[in-house]
């Protein structure tokens, strides 16, 4: 988009000193002979003195360069003609670019530095040749330098307001893009939604060999989690801790947890191993989040259309970690922990009579009722193994198993009565 506007006053006046000397319009012809020399000239002076541009592996950076040095010799040319505008539409579109393709602003501002200090002897010497006989050297060259000077102060305040504001800009409409990709995998999709398998297939969540698995975690204060400031700090505490892994991270914070979307390399092609379950995978990196963040990890699944259910798995996982078990995967959950989280409240009004009175007893009891069943439990219900390990007597660890009888009608001797005594206890916690 051009951006023609009228001279700053400083740039104007270095220019209406160089027309007094005689410089202006006349220097304009010799400037544009010269022109395609001093460009190639430029770009040299340019890629010796920053690194940046030798460093790159963009093939477009050199030859776009050369294009923008050379609309710069334009801009000057036609200052040199007398023009009485300036057109920087060009630093506009090359700032774009630029920002587009990640190249720091910092070189970018340095290669106008370093352009126009390697084009102020050319264009010093062509003012010097053309100026009137009349006119002071110092002057002159004090007006060139100038028109320099006030010339690379308009060019860079363009380029970096163009810079910023389009870098803002991608990075709205990358979060845009990645909180609607999120949203897509957490919330389930229908595989014949074409939409939906071209946003997929674009952010390449449709390679084949491909594993997943879904992190949801929290502060241990799950009402610091209803401020943004602090939910965002743990999406990026997750970020931080996987960088590195070879991994592709998409997070954002949905129902006031943080969740991230996790995916790696199953396999690298159908005649290699697998590589370790990625869970297991990211379970280390998670502990490193510190003392304050709990987290539950899904199991892994093969395709995205199981993200759903991985998001479930894993708030099931959180709903167990605690701050002394602070990250939780599911794949490592007993079945039996697992069916108390997931059935529990359906079954607990269903308890059967003798719980509540079981309750009751090991609570006057201090809880030795409940220790013993666990300690048979543990003993493969060897009541001597049982004994020893809570330094007790056998006699002692029988007379609470048939004080328990008494209340439950249940022998803890046998397999099937201490399962069932040891689901009440749990359920009934």
């Amino acid at each position: 988009m051009p951006v023609d506007t009228v001279l700053p006053p400083r740039l104007a006046d270095a220019l209406e000193r160089l027309r007094a000397a005689g410089v202006v319009p006349v220097v304009e012809a010799r400037l544009r002979e010269a022109a395609a020399h001093e460009v190639e000239a430029l770009v040299a002076a340019v890629t010796a003195e920053l690194r940046a541009y030798a460093e790159s592996a963009n093939p477009d950076l050199l030859p776009e360069l050369q294009m923008h040095l050379g609309e710069h010799i334009e801009a000057l040319c036609a200052l040199a003609g007398g023009a009485r505008r300036l057109d920087l539409g060009f630093v506009r579109a090359h700032a774009e670019r630029r920002a587009e393709q990640h190249f720091p602003l910092d070189a970018v501002l340095l290669t106008y530095r370093a352009m126009l200090r390697a084009f102020l002897p050319p264009l010093r010497d062509a003012a010097l040749a053309v100026a009137a006989k009349t006119a002071q050297v110092p002057r002159v060259v004090a007006a060139v330098t100038d028109l320099l000077a006030e010339y690379g102060d308009a060019a860079g305040a363009t380029l970096t307001a163009t810079y910023v504001e389009h870098t803002r800009h991608l990075s709205e409409t990358e979060g845009d893009r990645r909180s609607e990709l999120l949203n897509l995998l957490l919330s389930g999709y229908d595989e014949s939604d074409r939409e939906a398998a071209l946003l997929l297939r674009r952010a390449g969540y449709l390679e084949q060999r491909q594993a997943y698995c879904v992190a949801v975690a929290q502060s241990v204060n799950p009402r610091e989690m209803t401020s943004a400031p602090r939910a965002q700090r743990v999406v990026d505490a997750i970020g931080v801790a996987l960088e590195g892994m070879s991994l592709r991270v998409i997070s954002g914070v949905r129902d006031h947890l943080a969740v991230a979307v996790i995916s790696g390399t199953r396999r690298a092609s159908g005649w290699t191993a697998p590589q370790s379950r990625l869970a297991e995978r990211v379970l280390p990196a998670l502990l490193t989040l510190g003392p304050a963040v709990l987290v539950g990890i899904s199991a892994d699944h093969p395709s995205t259309s199981h993200i759903r259910r991985a998001r479930h798995e894993a708030e099931i996982a959180l709903g167990l970690a605690n701050v002394t078990e602070r990250v939780v995967a599911f794949a490592a959950l007993p079945i039996r922990r697992l069916l108390i989280e997931l059935g529990g409240e359906q079954v607990k009004p269903a308890l059967p009579g003798w719980a509540g009175a079981f309750t009751a007893a090991d609570a006057k009891a201090r809880g030795r009722l409940a220790e013993t069943l666990c300690a048979c439990a543990a003993a493969d219900m060897n009541v001597l193994k049982a004994a020893r390990s809570l330094g007790l007597h056998p006699n002692t660890i029988y007379a609470r198993l048939a004080r328990i009888e008494a209340i439950t009608g249940l022998d803890a001797r046998r397999f099937d009565a201490l399962n069932e005594l040891l689901l009440a206890i749990e359920l009934s916690n």
